[in-house]
């Protein structure tokens, strides 16, 4: 059977590889892989050579959708997607697509994926993001797909809520969970060599992507954000760079900005999955509004400043500490993080998304479900109850 799975960011390939290699070496199933997105991008690090990197062919790539600035380019490039995924598809002529998450290149890629008959199978649905417009898409992908697997049982309970059938929902743990627990890691010594600096405590890892759903004011809140760290003096703070959500620039070119003026903050386009794996291993404090400061963060026992709305909603451990975007809040959150007394009561702790075994568990699902029976029509009774 073959398996076609769908990558556009260096995030959502982390999560994804673990079961890609596990797909390759299934005597029952044949990967396809289909990269598109930031991957292709210069500007995001290129990081379609960190999948060639990792032993993968690349069986076609969709270049139509790249980096939107406004809601515009993002609605033109969907469309562009979707007949270019069209193509792809019909050419592969997959049994299956799997899709990961939220992101807009992934709507392009289900609508093409519903239109030719081909199940799709929705991994980390369920989910809610308030501030970013990723959750409507979210929810749209899992109306397209047939198979679902999650990553916590209130996620499961969300999507029988809403419709979906109970047997085609599977609680299976979060694939980040599973990726950065099994991912050989970097001693810290190791990690500096190859980052090419020490990483003098308190380490403070940062990501901030665009709010994209409701009021925001991009320049302010990463000014805001930037102020804050510059409290820290001593910090060795390192940015990642944001996704390719509209606005992005503005963050982009005002972290480098602060960069420049700081001798011990760091920028980088991509990590790859070891070195930011072996990374947050390291750090103090996680600070952004990423979705790795709730899901993997914790299964480190490191604390996360959660900085605005983006990611209200989803499930989060007692590690991480929500805030406004003001400079005040922000800085007040890091110096909790930080505090002894709050690195102490995290001692123990578990992750809401669970251990490692997500790939097995969706694995066994891809191997079991007689995908060439269930067809294009689904059933579903909006009141939730069978």
């Amino acid at each position: 059977m073959k398996v076609a799975v769908v990558t556009g960011t260096r995030a959502e390939f982390g999560l994804l590889a673990p079961l890609m290699h596990k797909i390759e070496s299934s005597e029952k199933l044949d990967l396809q892989l289909i990269v598109t997105g930031a991957h292709l991008l210069e500007e995001f690090g290129s990081t379609v050579d960190e999948i060639r990197a990792e032993g993968f062919t690349i069986d076609r790539t969709v270049p139509e959708i790249t980096s939107a600035l406004t809601g515009q380019e993002v609605a033109r490039q969907v469309g562009a997607g979707v007949l270019s995924f069209t193509d792809s598809l019909e050419e592969l002529s997959p049994d299956v697509v799997v899709l990961l998450g939220d992101r807009y290149e992934l709507l392009a890629a289900a609508t093409a994926a519903f239109f030719l008959d081909i199940p799709i199978v929705h991994l980390h649905g369920g989910e809610v993001t308030q501030g970013a417009f990723d959750d409507a898409i979210r929810h749209a992908i899992s109306k397209f797909a047939r198979i679902h697997a999650v990553a916590a049982p209130e996620y499961a309970e969300r999507l029988i809520r809403a419709g979906e059938q109970p047997d085609s929902v599977h609680v299976v743990g979060g694939l980040g969970v599973h990726a950065l627990e099994v991912m050989e890691k970097l001693s810290r010594g190791e990690l500096e060599t190859l980052l090419g600096f020490v990483l003098k405590s308190p380490v403070l890892v940062v990501t901030y992507h665009p709010v994209t759903a409701g009021e925001r004011d991009t320049q302010s809140e990463i000014n805001s954000l930037i102020s804050a760290l510059g409290k820290f003096p001593s910090a060795t703070v390192i940015f990642t760079l944001p996704n390719a959500d509209p606005e992005h620039r503005i963050i982009a070119e005002s972290i480098k900005q602060a960069v420049a003026k700081h001798a011990n903050w760091y920028v980088f386009a991509s990590l790859g999955i070891q070195k930011y794996s072996s990374l947050l291993e390291q750090a103090s404090v996680v600070v952004g509004n990423s979705s790795s400061g709730l899901l993997e963060a914790p299964s480190y026992g490191v604390p996360t400043v959660n900085i605005g709305p983006r990611q209200d909603g989803r499930i989060k451990a007692v590690s991480v500490l929500s805030c406004g975007t003001q400079q005040f809040e922000i800085e007040e959150s890091i110096q909790l993080a930080l505090s002894p007394y709050f690195q102490k009561s995290l001692v123990g702790m578990e992750n809401p998304y669970g251990g490692p075994g997500a790939p097995d568990r969706i694995l066994s699902i891809l191997e079991v479900t007689p995908f060439g029976t269930l067809g294009p029509k689904k059933y579903f009774d909006p009141t939730g109850k069978d």
